[in-house]
């Protein structure tokens, strides 16, 4: 029975034998198909014959060293300085300003993006290399190295940007030289000085200083410093809509806190000087209209009181408007600002052209009742005519023409008698000098109103002229 079994075993093996061979022939063939088909494609990519250097380089992949192995990162203990315990290390700065993104007089801040840039060494991370030539890396290995801890002094906000992959590159050379930098928006805070409004020119620095904590660097440990002096700060072409800039610099000074000591501060000056014209056109030209407006007043007749109080009403509310309109785009300072000295006289000018108006009707009403009393008015009157004319009700008064005097013709003039005169009459040809006290010419002046409109006419122009002269003198 075993020997049966054995037997059908044989024939069996025999039996498939061949089929196993055939297989086998028909797998060979397959690859050296495959092989024919890839060295076809690869003599066709590259012109007819197949690049060994790529394939090289394909072939070495798995023999490439890390980063962190090259570095050695985890040999050392990055959590502390270069050569802690020794002298400071120094840190070069330098800065490119890409753009100043806004500034703003109501929050007394600006936001400028800029590439900022540290050099320093450090021996840790020096690597063999046969060609010298640097190494580049992203965000991932300087979370695992030693970085100048550098912040913004003043600082309101700032990031770091992260579109598409974050902004920062760290550069290592073979000496261990290393280059980090880093693309930056920040807001920082700009004490201004509104006392020139509009026109001033304002003094703006951003401050750069490493962290005031406890664990932070001194002046012992890290120094800063501009790498290449003042061509350490660089700029692209700046421009702003309300702002000139007159000057970047760089500058250096030492900053002292009482609980850890000295430190190494750098500044980014720039100096901002406003554009006027803007100014010119929203604020100052409109205000001068709006005086020149309330003086067509002084031209109406006197007794047209709607036309001259609608008009003076007009003015001083458009005033007000223009006012409270630059007020709310500044700060609430504690302080005189020019643009308030302007506004506020041009609301006087205007406020004094009302209260002319109202000081000619009142005595113009005070004339016509004295010549009541002294009968030079006629009795019968028309209130409504009187009160359409100067705008005050009259008890029996009409505003008819005053009668003309009678006039006789004489060579000589007559002068009426004075019982407390004893000068004898001027002579032919002789002109009277007569000298009033300043009591007189007001009463003149009151009992003649129309004269107030006819001085007011040259009076208001030549002092808001002499009022813009000296302003502009001032603040220019």
């Amino acid at each position: 029975m075993n020997f049966a079994l054995s037997v059908l075993r044989l024939m069996c093996l025999a039996w498939l034998w061949p089929v196993t061979l055939l297989k086998g022939s028909n797998t060979q063939n397959q690859r050296r198909h495959k092989d024919v088909y890839l060295g076809e494609n690869t003599r066709h990519k590259h012109g007819g014959r197949i690049d060994f250097k790529t394939k090289k380089s394909d072939s070495t992949k798995s023999l490439l060293i890390k980063s962190e192995q090259l570095l050695r990162i985890e040999d050392h203990d990055f959590a502390m300085r270069p050569g802690f315990g020794g002298s400071a290390i120094p840190v070069g700065i330098d800065v490119q300003v890409e753009s100043i993104d806004s500034i703003s007089e109501v929050n007394m801040d600006f936001t400028m993006t800029l590439y900022l840039r540290h050099y320093w060494q450090d021996d840790r991370l020096a690597f063999p290399s046969s060609n010298n030539k640097s190494r580049t890396f992203d965000a991932r290995l300087v979370k695992k190295i030693w970085v100048p801890d550098v912040f913004f002094v003043h600082s309101k906000h700032s990031f770091i940007h992260d579109t598409t992959m974050e902004n920062i590159m760290l550069r290592v050379y073979p000496d261990g030289n290393i280059l980090y930098s880093v693309r930056i928006t920040v807001t920082a805070l700009c004490s201004m000085d509104f006392s020139r409004f509009p026109l001033d020119t304002q003094n703006c620095s951003l401050e750069l200083e490493s962290c005031e904590y406890d664990h932070a660097y001194n002046e012992n440990d890290l120094m800063l410093y501009w790498k290449n002096g003042n061509d350490s700060l660089r700029t692209d072409e700046i421009a702003l809509s309300q702002f000139f800039i007159e000057e970047f610099h760089p500058s250096f000074g030492l900053a002292f806190y009482s609980s850890t000591g000295w430190y190494n501060r750098l500044y980014i000056n720039f100096i901002l000087r406003r554009h006027i014209f803007f100014f010119m056109l929203q604020t100052y030209f409109p205000t001068m209209l709006m005086v020149m407006l309330s003086w067509v007043s002084v031209w109406i007749d006197r007794r047209a009181v709607p036309a001259r109080v609608s008009l003076g009403i007009t003015t001083v509310l458009t005033m007000s408007t223009i006012i409270t309109g630059v007020s709310a785009s500044m700060p609430q300072v504690s302080y005189v600002k020019a643009v308030d000295i302007y506004l506020w006289a041009s609301f006087l000018f205007v406020f004094l052209s009302v209260i002319e108006y109202a000081a000619v009707n009142y005595f113009t009403t005070v004339e016509e009742m004295k010549k009541l009393q002294k009968g030079k008015l006629p009795v019968s009157y028309d209130a409504t005519q009187a009160m359409a004319y100067d705008g005050c009700f009259h008890n029996d008064i009409d505003v008819s023409p005053f009668p003309e005097l009678p006039t006789t013709p004489s060579t000589t003039r007559t002068i009426p008698p004075r019982a407390s005169s004893t000068e004898p009459p001027p002579t032919e040809g002789t002109r009277l000098w007569r000298k009033r006290s300043v009591g007189k010419n007001i009463r003149f002046i009151m009992s003649n109103s129309y004269m107030i409109d006819s001085y007011s006419r040259i009076i208001f122009p030549v002092a808001y002229l002499l009022f813009n002269i000296m302003y502009w003198c001032i603040y220019s």
